[in-house]
């Protein structure tokens, strides 16, 4: 079988593809190297989204569940676990290669969003020693928290939103290294607005204790001192790997993510890409962009695939 659509990436941007790509009748196949949902499930299950549109907030973990569930209802085929190697030419069709087997497609979109990645770490003093014993990179579900004395390490939105998911049922506190937020002005106004304490121009020295976390030691701008704390969640960024791209012969920006034209096609015919995997001038990373440039790529690949007249 030759599929229209293969799609790598089950993210948002990724779901997305499918949805639009079954709405234009398209044989569609989705690959996930790892599970459904991409950062929503990997990163921050638990956080609320505020900005979707249709939604005043919405849980990561539900909005990656709605997705999938309209994805499959429309009659995407997803794989999960199964890394795509490589994608070769074929016969006026492309082959998608992955560990257990080749697919035939008439177009690929690439919708790794980050690729393989990880959250980064403090590199300070015992984080590794406390890591699953008090210091963790993912909100636990809130159940977990009641209780609790719990420090955030960010100044992102995704720090804040789940330092407000903390704050509704423990005592919180955001630790930042600088002296502003980099969040949007809406995230920043509530968290003011919010019990939550704010600790700014800090940076961590050690995370402290015996069997489990019991405190961490923070240096504000020269004043060394400890804050109780038997959960540290530290939200500082990710790394991410993109390797996989070079070996697809896509063209890539200096900082390894895809060049793509205004209809998201990269230079290999066939290929569209969309998500935090693209870079364009004034490019915003955001869900909802990831689903827009989704939309438009499956446009193209429609117009490469079907040919219609009014191409």
């Amino acid at each position: 079988m030759c599929y229209d659509i293969v799609v790598i990436g089950a993210g948002p941007g990724g779901l997305t593809a499918g949805i639009y790509a079954r709405s234009r009748m398209m044989s569609t196949l989705i690959l996930e190297a790892g599970c459904v949902g991409g950062q929503l499930t990997s990163l921050y299950p638990e956080k609320g989204i505020h900005n979707y549109p249709g939604f005043e907030t919405v849980q990561a973990r539900k909005l990656s569940d709605r997705l999938y569930a309209q994805a499959e209802s429309m009659g995407c085929e997803i794989r999960e676990r199964e890394k795509v190697i490589d994608i070769n030419d074929g016969n006026e069709e492309l082959l998608v290669v992955t560990g257990k087997g080749t697919y035939r497609a008439g177009s690929v979109i690439v919708a790794i969003g980050m690729g393989s990645f990880r959250p980064k770490k403090m590199g300070c003093l015992g984080e590794e020693e406390y890591a699953g014993k008090g210091v963790t990179y993912i909100l636990p579900v809130k159940e977990e928290l009641v209780g609790r004395k719990v420090i955030m390490f960010g100044g992102g939105n995704s720090a804040i939103e789940m330092a407000m998911i903390a704050d509704s049922v423990t005592d919180t506190t955001i630790v930042h290294r600088r002296s502003e937020f980099r969040a949007d002005e809406a995230n920043v106004t509530s968290l003011g607005n919010s019990g939550i304490k704010t600790v700014m121009n800090a940076n961590a020295i050690s995370f402290n204790g015996k069997d489990s976390l019991s405190s961490v030691t923070l240096d504000q701008d020269g004043r060394i001192f400890d804050i109780p704390a038997d959960l540290a969640v530290v939200n500082i960024g990710t790394d991410s790997d993109l390797t996989d791209l070079k070996n697809w012969g896509i063209d890539l920006t200096p900082e390894g993510l895809v060049r793509v034209n205004f209809d998201m096609a990269t230079n290999r015919n066939g290929i569209f890409a969309c998500g935090d995997v693209v870079s364009y001038p004034g490019k915003y990373k955001q869900i909802i962009t990831a689903c827009g440039e989704a939309a438009t790529a499956v446009v193209s690949s429609y117009k490469f695939v079907k040919k219609p007249y009014w191409a």
